[in-house]
């Protein structure tokens, strides 16, 4: 299913490591971007889902263009959130507008880990194209596995983020 919110559970992980250097806007971006091709393969009926789109010679300019655009949404879409925190008097979790290099690491991690986990699951993929016509790691993992690990690698990552700015806030070790 093209959009799955299921991609966010790495970026969670990715925010928990590199906090303030990695943007999960530009991640999240990367993740609408990369699936439009599937998007539109579903609604106009195409016989092939994940293509030139779902490749290592797109990842790269399509993860620019998330970065790219995670720069221009994100000081609306961080207004939001620093709205919503403050009304439930969680302040502390605020981040700032993020770096320049917090967007690149944010676009080019999306798209690389989107291709990796579609590439366990779609048969159709070509994520060495034009190099391989074959993809390798379809079938590596079971389908309910790969949303598995990625739904733990949400809450665990999720959970890591929120300890590490309460940690801190509370100046503990």
């Amino acid at each position: 299913m093209p959009i799955t919110p299921l991609h966010m559970g790495p970026a969670l992980l990715g925010k928990a490591a590199l906090d303030r250097r990695f943007s999960l806007i530009a991640f999240g971006m990367a993740q609408i971007l990369m699936d439009i091709e599937p998007l539109l393969g579903l609604l106009l009926h195409w016989p092939r889902l994940h293509g030139l789109s779902h490749t290592l010679l797109m990842a790269i300019p399509i993860g620019l263009l998330a970065a790219w655009l995670g720069k221009v949404l994100s000081p609306l879409l961080l207004a939001r959130w620093r709205t919503e925190l403050r009304a439930w008097k969680l302040g502390w979790l605020e981040d700032p507008l993020p770096s320049r290099a917090a967007l690149v690491w944010g676009g080019l991690l999306g798209t690389f880990s989107h291709l990796l986990l579609d590439a366990l699951m779609h048969g159709d993929m070509t994520p060495l194209w034009p190099f391989s016509m074959t993809n390798s790691l379809m079938g590596l993992l079971g389908y309910g596995a790969v949303e598995w690990l990625s739904l733990g690698a949400g809450v665990l990552g999720g959970g890591l983020w929120v300890w590490r700015r309460y940690r801190v806030r509370r100046q503990l070790p």
